[in-house]
């Protein structure tokens, strides 16, 4: 998978004649990974070269059949190429004496800031094995430069801290997730108030429908007190009946 990790960083030295193979000075694996298949159509230029091939004889190939433009300048580095494989790309330019550095990245990783720590890296590297690396055997510089690649490589495995526009796409990555959360907790709170409406709508049907209830039940309690009412004075007037009306007929007798 395509990623943008800092993996290598090599040091070689490019000899003027075509027919002699670059010599691997230094070399640093900051990921100690490797890829199983390679993309630059053939496989001894395939990046990393699979998992038989060591690294830097992959990247040793690159240079010897694409090999960089050099800057004519020997305290400058230049002549920038960039090699790509399904997952990796190689940066590497040359100085006008031949040293050469190489780095090897994932895909997504902007060439240009593989550029820039090439660049800063070229020069303080020249500094201390300027002389060196021009008669140094292979490897013969890994054990001393170890320390100067691993700090330029924690360095740029950073991107954010090395590159501006990284940088801002970092940030602007933080604020599209945010956004994200936030939309997403507006429409948990919509939906929430969305059931506390219908709720809501509900609670007034049911106090609608018991007040007409309330309603209908007080005028049917009112009705029905009036009939037992006028019930017990039907019953309290045909008591006096029976009571008053033998006493009237037996007064009229007399």
């Amino acid at each position: 998978m395509a990623d943008n990790k800092l993996r290598c960083v090599l040091v070689y030295r490019l000899d003027s004649s075509a027919a002699q193979e670059p010599t691997v000075l230094a070399k640093y694996d900051h990921a100690a990974q490797y890829e199983t298949t390679g993309g630059t159509g053939t496989d001894d230029a395939s990046l990393y070269g699979g998992r038989d091939k060591n690294y830097a004889d992959a990247v040793a190939a690159i240079l010897s059949s694409d090999p960089p433009a050099s800057s004519g300048d020997a305290s400058v580095i230049g002549g920038f190429k960039v090699v790509e494989s399904t997952v990796h790309q190689v940066t590497y330019g040359a100085d006008g004496d031949g040293r050469c550095l190489a780095v090897i990245t994932g895909l997504q990783y902007p060439s240009r800031v593989a550029v820039q720590m090439i660049t800063e890296l070229h020069k303080t590297f020249i500094e201390k094995f300027g002389l060196m690396a021009m008669s140094a055997t292979t490897n013969s510089l890994t054990k001393k430069a170890t320390p100067m690649l691993k700090e330029a490589c924690k360095k740029y495995d950073d991107l954010s801290s090395v590159d501006k526009t990284s940088s801002v796409l970092e940030k602007v990555e933080g604020v599209k997730i945010q956004m994200q959360d936030n939309i997403a907790a507006m429409l948990v709170n919509t939906e929430t108030a969305e059931e506390l409406q219908d709720k809501s709508s509900q609670l007034n049907e049911q106090a609608s429908v018991f007040k007409k209830n309330s309603t209908t039940l007080k005028k049917h309690m009112k009705c029905k007190n009036l009939k037992m009412t006028i019930l017990l004075v039907l019953v309290v007037v045909g008591v006096l009946a029976i009571i008053l009306v033998p006493l009237i007929l037996r007064a009229q007798d007399d």
